[in-house]
């Protein structure tokens, strides 16, 4: 009996994460410069490693593969479901940022989905190729750094750059810093990689029509790009969107993007053909500026909005149906904006 109790006691604390609040869409709580942010139940780097290793020893079409270190030598892993050459792959690249850490949450609930051995897992094996860098910047997830961050406002918990400064989102081109070099020589030039999404957090106050909105997305927008290239990923992009909208707690927006190749979404559409989809979360876990901090009674929407996402994603690569996805959508698709902060908001 206390067996039972507590297998479903286990379910429901699990579980409770992902219960979504009616009219989820925009919700805190916002940053008002009183609060403590608590990432304390975020994955840490040792419990992550953990998860992965576990997923590859549970699965039979996962392998785990340590494709460099970062400046404080912290492993950087990748976690392959399916490796046939023969079938289209796609790779979910998560917290190049170090305070971007829900697209990570939602990265290691995917794996673990993936990582049991039943019929749909076998035929998506059979059918496609799921790869996973979960944490790019591990040393910027704990704030191990070498650089003052007594600005930041949740205390220095995680940072933008890496252990050395430097923003690895800008690092496509010159691969100075170990993490980048890594995911270009050990991942992208040694796998035949489709279709890319590169999540990242966004501020908490972006809005359409005066509505914060849950996140962004948007295909490469450098001239360079094939227009080929382009189209896969407008319609890798119409996937995720509508699986998003479909849940209705969720309001995607258009990212004010530029045209650099040094970002990921740009730069490896543009060297390696990839089809690339930045898709931005809501709300950063610290950072110097108000504006970006979101509480963390938002997690667990934000968490299942990126699960929900990967899952459409990988489905509609797997059964050939993302080849049919009308991307139209993206001329009505509206362009984010900042929202100002009301003077007193309440949560």
């Amino acid at each position: 009996m206390k067996k039972i109790f507590l297998s479903t006691l286990i379910f429901i604390l699990t579980f409770s994460i992902f219960v979504l609040p009616v009219g989820a869409v925009g919700q805190g709580p916002n940053y008002n410069g009183n609060e403590t942010i608590k990432n304390e139940r975020l994955t840490s780097n040792e419990d992550l490693m953990k998860q992965v290793e576990r997923a590859a020893d549970r699965s039979e079409f996962i392998e785990l593969e340590i494709i460099g270190q970062s400046v404080k030598g912290r492993d950087l892993p990748l976690v392959k479901f399916g490796n046939n050459p023969d079938n289209p792959t796609i790779l979910f690249l998560t917290q190049q940022h170090g305070n971007e850490q829900l697209v990570t949450e939602a990265a290691l609930h995917v794996i673990k989905g993936l990582s049991n051995n039943n019929k749909h897992n076998q035929e998506l094996a059979d059918q496609v190729n799921v790869f996973f860098v979960p944490r790019l910047n591990p040393d910027g997830a704990v704030g191990d750094v070498d650089f003052d961050i007594s600005n930041h406002l949740a205390g220095g918990q995680s940072t933008r750059a890496n252990a050395a400064g430097f923003d690895l989102n800008r690092d496509h081109n010159t691969l100075a810093q170990p993490e980048t070099y890594a995911l270009h020589h050990n991942v992208l030039r040694a796998y035949d990689i489709d279709y890319l999404v590169d999540f990242h957090h966004q501020g908490a106050r972006s809005a359409i029509n005066d509505q914060l909105v849950s996140g962004s997305i948007l295909y490469p927008t450098n001239s360079g790009v094939k227009p080929e290239v382009v189209e896969m990923s407008k319609q890798l992009g119409k996937i995720m969107y509508d699986a998003v909208e479909d849940r209705g707690f969720g309001l995607l927006g258009k990212y004010n993007g530029g045209s650099a190749n040094t970002i990921a979404r740009n730069g490896l559409a543009y060297e390696y053909d990839i089809s690339t989809l930045l898709f931005e979360m809501r709300g950063m876990s610290d950072h110097p500026n108000p504006n970006t901090i979101l509480g963390q009674k938002s997690n667990g929407y934000l968490i299942q909005q990126g699960v929900i996402s990967m899952e459409a994603a990988i489905d509609a690569i797997a059964d050939g149906s993302i080849n049919e996805a009308d991307t139209s959508f993206w001329d009505t698709l509206e362009v984010q904006r900042f929202k100002p902060q009301e003077e007193a908001e309440v949560e």
